[in-house]
């Protein structure tokens, strides 16, 4: 066993088990010059084993997949102990854009002493991609949702994370736009940094340029320091400017100077101060129209609107519901630490029905008041908030249409047509669940309808 171990140690033979990993291992010394890289690195990088070892890691790949995300990017490497793992996006040497998962360790001799680190990434690219295209991605870094719109989030997400141009999300309140800023932040080079969200129409009118940008000594009555703003605390890092229409005109033309040079002054200051910081921005306003009222700059707003993503309701994507209940049960079973019920088939029903004026968020405090209120093993409608359990005893007339028989007293068996089903769609204010009530056809049927009909399908999304 002792010579096995021996011959197993010889650094050719280890070299040989590391090249038949089916993961990227790279390890460098405390000043970063690389001494291993195997084959399934060299295949997921594009970069030649030969043309690596010996040199700086930094100076090899620079940012994303060596820079602020690394954790030995300092002068003195952060000298961890726990395992590091993190999604990271890379462009290969030929442009090519690669997604993975990594894994970093510090290397310890048996002194204790630090000797350097050992990296191991996994390619997920293909995965992600075909998961797209076939639209069965449940999930990414964080968001839940396997709607089509939810699956072109997706793609925004990952497409806008190697660059540095602001993005600005849209949608209602609810619908989980600092969860996409997040999801932007963690995967993109700027997500070792810090994420540092503003909502910006929380702050007093008086004192959002100083929290934003900070002051000096003197500036004011009270000022008896200086204090760095939310752009110097992102610094390599994440803003993310919550409710962005509800900043004054004062500081929209500030904002607006940064976004131009990439520096500011502080408040009672002279002094240009930069930082290297990613702008996201939010609004649940529609902010053309605040450019209309003369309320937002309409030259700032090109400037936040390079790249704009719209969150879609969460009542028009009703088939994720069932997958964001499940996620939000699970949540509460690990945050309590005990077995939560589950969801009656008649419970889900309800909230399939029900219009979510609160969104995904509203829908995360249902399950969570429901998994206090329930007294089983299963949460009944009755378990609800009132105001869901109400709306759904609410009666619903059906719709006249060719499906009905001549006396008017009920369905005729057949097939749904895109002229009746716009019709529902009308009356229920584009509620699918409530739709296929009025027809007099199960949930699953509508949705098999809308999915192969492209009229009534692109009909559906108006609403």
């Amino acid at each position: 066993m002792k010579n096995f171990t021996h011959t197993l140690l010889d650094r050719d033979n280890l070299n040989l088990v590391l090249d038949n990993l089916k993961l990227g291992v790279i390890a460098h010394t405390t000043e970063r010059i690389i001494t291993v890289f195997n084959k399934e690195a060299e295949k997921i990088t594009g970069y030649r084993k030969e043309d690596v070892l010996g040199k700086d890691c930094h100076i090899v790949f620079k940012a994303p997949f060596c820079g602020t995300k690394c954790s030995f990017c300092n002068d003195t490497p952060d000298l961890f102990s726990d395992t590091k793992e993190y999604p990271i996006t890379f462009i290969t040497p030929t442009g090519d854009t690669r997604h993975l998962e990594m894994t970093v360790s510090a290397i310890i001799d048996n002194d204790g002493t630090f000797t350097g680190v050992i990296a191991s990434f996994r390619d997920l690219t293909d995965s992600i991609n075909l998961s797209l295209k076939a639209q069965s991605l449940s999930s990414f870094n964080g968001i839940i949702g396997k709607d089509a719109t939810m699956q072109e989030i997706f793609r925004q997400i990952r497409d806008v994370a190697l660059y540095s141009y602001p993005v600005h999300v849209s949608g209602e309140t609810g619908t989980g736009k600092e969860r996409v800023a997040n999801a932007i932040h963690d995967i993109s080079a700027y997500g070792n940094g810090a994420f540092v969200p503003v909502n910006c129409g929380a702050i007093p009118e008086g004192i959002v340029e100083s929290e934003l940008f900070g002051h000096v000594k003197g500036a004011f009555t009270g000022a008896v320091k200086e204090r760095k703003g939310r752009f110097e605390l992102a610094h390599k890092g994440t803003l993310f400017l919550d409710e962005v229409a509800e900043l004054p005109l004062k500081i929209q033309v500030k904002l607006l100077r940064f976004l131009q040079e990439g520096s500011f002054e502080k408040v009672g200051g002279e002094k240009k101060v930069s930082v290297d910081v990613r702008i996201i921005s939010a609004a649940n306003k529609n902010i053309k129209d605040e450019v209309r009222a003369g309320r937002f700059r309409e030259d700032l707003y090109y400037r936040l609107n390079v790249i704009p993503i719209s969150l879609p309701p969460l009542r028009n994507r009703k088939t994720d519901i069932p997958l964001l209940a499940a996620h939000f049960l699970k949540q509460a079973e690990q945050e309590n630490d005990n077995p939560v019920p589950t969801l009656a088939d008649e419970t889900m029903n309800v909230l399939l029905d029900y219009d979510w004026p609160g969104n995904v968020r509203e829908l995360k405090n249902v399950i969570q008041f429901s998994v206090v209120r329930s007294r089983g093993t299963k949460i009944l409608p009755s378990d609800l908030p009132p105001e869901i359990s109400q709306a759904a005893a609410e009666p619903l007339a059906p719709i006249r249409s060719h499906l009905y028989d001549d006396t008017d007293t009920g369905f005729v068996k057949g097939k749904l047509d895109a002229q009746s089903v716009k019709a529902a769609l009308t009356k229920t204010g584009g509620n699918k669940s409530k739709a296929a009530r009025v027809l007099g056809v199960g949930r699953a049927t509508l949705y098999r309808f809308l999915t192969n009909n492209a009229d009534a399908r692109e009909f559906s999304r108006r609403f």
